[in-house]
């Protein structure tokens, strides 16, 4: 007869069981690729499912700002999109409602988990946000490019740091993070939302409009007289985060669901089926 004390583990124990098994069985048992792509992620712990959501609903903070996230359905008025595929599925692993708080910008997004609006949150990976939050692995990966008018004597990036020259951007998004630290001469103006960088780029005549790739062409489309810079500045890594104060196990556990939706396809087919194009799944060494 089993001992009853044995029942009796630390929470982080049950966790640290837990995901030495997903990682050892695969490998022990040496299936191929597409076996070990489908095994499925641990039903959480009620330890965890506690970590994730202690007022028993699962917050999950949805940028609607990039549309390769997430974007309203015009037909419900309802955010969809791969992070809402990603939050529905997980808040399913923990066995608790979903909530979605949508905000129209990544500062916003990053606010609600800092200040315990949002119990989780899709951001790109940035130093400065990792004071406060642990990030998972990056799931998907989508670039950033400026934009310029046809007319302008920009042709390429290294053109865009100049004295003088005005640089349009999302305020508190991955990309004036970024451009913050590598942009020396030019001036960056912060816009509210990057939904609206380009509109004020060109109601404010400034020189370059900065943002995601799908979000600037969307837009020059709409108007004439617009072209996109031949390459990219930066790629951007989206990743899953969880507030640093929820511990340690909370945030394994977020990695360990994250890396099993990519390997699954689970990602790949939610981008298929929003109909993202440009962006990619994040592979391993990422």
């Amino acid at each position: 007869m089993t001992r009853r004390p044995r029942l009796h583990l630390a929470a982080t124990q049950y966790v640290a069981l837990a995901a030495c098994i997903a990682l050892t069985l695969p490998a022990l048992a040496q299936t191929d690729a597409t076996t070990q792509a489908a095994a499925p992620v641990i039903q959480a712990s009620p330890a965890i499912t506690k970590l994730f959501a202690p007022t028993g609903t699962l917050r999950a903070s949805i940028n609607l700002g990039n549309p390769v996230l997430a974007t309203l359905d015009p037909a419900t008025g309802k955010p969809v999109g791969v992070s809402v595929d990603l939050a529905t599925e997980f808040a399913k692993r923990l066995g608790v409602p979903l909530e979605l708080v949508a905000v129209k910008s990544a500062a916003a997004s990053v606010d609600n988990v800092d200040h315990d609006q949002a119990d989780i949150g899709f951001f790109a990976v940035d130093p400065k946000r990792g004071d406060e939050i642990s990030f998972t692995r990056p799931y998907v990966l989508i670039e950033g490019f400026y934009l310029v008018r046809d007319a302008s004597p920009i042709k390429t990036n290294d053109q865009v740091d100049r004295a003088g020259v005005t640089v349009a951007v999302g305020k508190g998004s991955a990309y004036d993070l970024y451009l913050s630290r590598e942009l020396h001469h030019a001036t960056i103006v912060r816009i509210p939302t990057s939904p609206a960088v380009v509109q004020s780029f060109m109601d404010q005549h400034l020189d370059v409009a900065a943002g995601v790739k799908q979000q600037l062409e969307a837009d020059a489309a709409q108007t004439s007289g617009l072209r996109l810079l031949d390459q990219r500045f930066m790629v951007i890594r989206q990743a899953v985060g969880v507030p640093k104060a929820r511990g340690n196990d909370a945030a394994a556990y977020l990695s360990q669901f994250v890396e099993a939706m990519k390997a699954s396809g689970f990602v790949a087919a939610s981008l298929a089926r929003h109909h993202i194009a440009g962006a990619t799944v994040a592979k391993e060494n990422d």
